[in-house]
């Protein structure tokens, strides 16, 4: 219901549709989504910190990307789960202005995060003599706190031309808010803001071409290289490729989807495309990198091993 005198919807309704049939089973994924996301990355961003031996860019890396599949699953997961179970399909205009804002965050530091990744390992691999003065922590911190800052402006300023948009609709299509959603609603012309999100898009398309550009120079390496250099190449490259690749997929099929064929595609699917990136990455970067990395996998273990032991100890 909109407000006569504001320009705004009071809330949006969501487009459940069968979901709220059996709304306590989907309850239930929700929690084992939510828990799955925040103890595995959680693992991960515990062994880093406790571990001297992983205070390396690699890690520190995916230290980064633990953390922020955990600040995404607090925007994300307790809206939907408070949705399906008190069966209220509906958000006030301003918690979905954040939720957009926090999910956009997500996946900009996302991607500038796995394209600083894959220069990190094009470095290591291709010019190692180079890597350790070049690549130091400072540096690393450096281009994470670039990626936040860049993230948080692009987008802020995404979501103020958003926000001076006057809607003449209030259903929002996906189970979640993002700016799409939003911006598709307006009763007037979304020019500009069509061309800042081009302009975001072309930026995405940079950093992908040069993600794409650092692997194809390391696959070029290890094809010249000896078995001992394949092996770390393939040890540290696998997982961000797989994660990189699943990311980039689900991101570009849900952008296109909403825009171009929202509703010509059965329910089902475009629910589950919706949320792959949003759901499965997270979930996925912990334990591709935290079973792949062999250093990785032992220190997790070593962490809770030593938190059993000592626990054991404090009872006995």
């Amino acid at each position: 219901m909109q407000n006569s005198t504001s320009p705004h919807p009071a809330f949006f309704t969501f487009g459940y549709g069968q979901l709220t049939s059996i709304r306590y089973f989907y309850c239930l994924l929700v929690l084992i989504g939510q828990l799955l996301t925040v103890v595995s990355n959680g693992a991960i961003i515990i062994a880093v910190i406790f571990h001297k031996i992983l205070h390396e860019p690699v890690y520190i890396f995916i230290c980064a990307l633990s953390l922020n599949g955990i600040m995404e699953s607090i925007s994300f997961y307790p809206s939907i789960f408070v949705t399906l179970l008190y069966h209220v399909q509906t958000i006030s205009y301003s918690f979905c202005i954040l939720q957009a804002f926090l999910i956009h965050i997500y996946g900009c530091f996302e991607m500038t995060t796995l394209a600083a990744m894959s220069f990190d390992r094009y470095l290591c691999i291709c010019n190692p003599l180079r890597y350790n003065n070049i690549m130091t922590l400072s540096t690393v911190f450096k281009i994470l706190t670039a990626s936040w800052v860049y993230s948080i402006v692009v987008f802020g300023t995404h979501i103020l031309l958003t926000y001076r948009l006057p809607l003449c609709d209030n259903e929002i299509l996906k189970i979640y808010c993002d700016n799409w959603s939003i911006v598709r609603l307006s009763c007037i012309d979304t020019s500009i803001n069509n061309a800042f999100g081009l302009f975001i898009v072309a930026t995405f398309v940079v950093l992908l071409l040069g993600l794409i550009y650092s692997y194809f120079k390391i696959l070029r390496i290890c094809m010249r290289s000896s078995q001992a250099v394949i092996s770390k190449a393939l040890q540290t490259c696998t997982p961000q490729l797989i994660t990189t690749f699943n990311f980039v997929t689900g991101s570009l099929f849900d952008i296109f989807l909403y825009r171009y064929i929202p509703t010509s595609v059965p329910y089902g699917f475009r629910l589950f495309m919706s949320m792959e990136f949003l759901v499965i990455s997270p979930i996925l970067n912990a334990f591709a990198y935290g079973i792949k990395m062999t250093e990785l996998r032992s220190k997790i273990l070593q962490t809770f091993s030593l938190k059993g032991t000592a626990v054991s100890t404090l009872h006995i």
